[in-house]
């Protein structure tokens, strides 16, 4: 059987994100409201066509796979690029969480400024519902994050995390992410993540984490006409 992280989307549209699920058995998205995220269930014409029925008038639907995928018929390539998939079976070292705070659906607006002004990836209004999201907050304003976006048995991914510019090279994102990561591990998930193969900086500090890359995907951002 291929691994669950082969086809990430397509087995989070189909186990941990199945209430959010929209589409057939040919072709499944998220809810718009949640993200952008959509995955067919093959390369036939007709799954690809069923891919392409999910596309928004105005929007984007971002496919991840671990092959370079063609837009179906009617749809334009916005923009390509290839991720490192990294996973995690342990997570070294101890994080201080005395200032960590559990943000929730009144901390949403803040959160949503904060991923489009530092884009850690696609954030939409609903995505901090996706899982547990936590935060450093100094004199009341929201400047690091980190938190949960897909989710399959036996695994749960590290996203949304990113500081505000002005607060870098302080360890807030590696403290964040470790935290996340190790809540992961305690409910007997395997944390994973997905960040941009170019990257290398980002991927060398994952490493450090305790992540390693198990496979290269390619992410394909398409949108109608």
């Amino acid at each position: 059987m291929p691994h669950s992280l082969h086809r990430p989307v397509w087995n989070a549209l189909n186990s941990g994100w199945k209430p959010l699920a929209q589409g057939n058995a040919l072709a499944l998205r998220i809810d718009p409201r949640y993200g952008p995220f959509a995955a067919a269930a093959d390369a036939s014409p007709a799954a690809q066509s069923a891919l392409a029925a999910l596309a928004p008038e105005q929007g984007e639907l971002w496919i991840v796979e671990p092959d370079a995928q063609t837009p179906p018929p009617g749809m334009r390539l916005v923009r390509e690029a290839m991720l490192a998939q990294m996973a995690a079976d342990d997570i070294p070292g101890d994080a201080a969480a005395a200032d960590i705070v559990t943000l929730t659906d009144e901390d949403a607006e803040e959160m949503r400024a904060l991923a489009l002004m530092t884009r850690p990836g696609p954030f939409l209004p609903l995505t901090h519902r996706l899982g547990r999201f936590i935060g450093i907050r100094e004199q009341g304003r929201l400047i690091a994050m980190a938190g949960e976006r897909m989710r399959m048995p036996g695994f749960a991914e590290v996203s949304g995390v990113c500081t505000h510019p002005d607060h870098r090279g302080r360890g807030h994102a590696k403290r964040l992410m470790r935290i996340v990561a190790k809540a992961m591990l305690e409910r007997g998930e395997t944390p994973f993540l997905h960040a941009y193969a170019a990257h290398e900086a980002t991927v060398a500090l994952y490493e450090t984490l305790g992540f390693r890359i198990r496979a290269r995907m390619h992410m394909m951002v398409i949108a109608a006409g």
